[in-house]
């Protein structure tokens, strides 16, 4: 059955199968970091990042790893991007 990465990604996403705990660490501590290095790991062997970064970004995903990123990057990422639509609105 082919996947429609658009609406059925999870489904080919290389976590389904591992521990959830894994990508949802308590906090970004030393005794977590292993935790987020490993679920990393899992996530850089994935094929569908890219749409699992997509779902985090577009429902403010508040925890846990999405797309090989952590709460605290993709947040920064989301400042990025606010701010990168702000200013190119400043120019219309």
């Amino acid at each position: 059955m082919p996947v429609n990465l658009l609406e059925d990604w999870w489904r080919a996403a290389a976590c389904r199968n591992a521990d959830p705990e894994l990508f949802f660490p308590i906090a970004a501590t030393a005794a977590s970091g292993s935790d987020i290095r490993r679920a990393k790991q899992i996530c850089a062997s994935c094929p569908v990042t890219s749409p699992c970064l997509s779902y985090a970004l577009a429902r403010r995903q508040e925890q846990g790893i999405w797309g090989g990123l952590t709460d605290e990057e993709r947040s920064s990422l989301d400042r990025v991007s606010r701010h990168r639509e702000h200013d190119a609105a400043a120019y219309r």
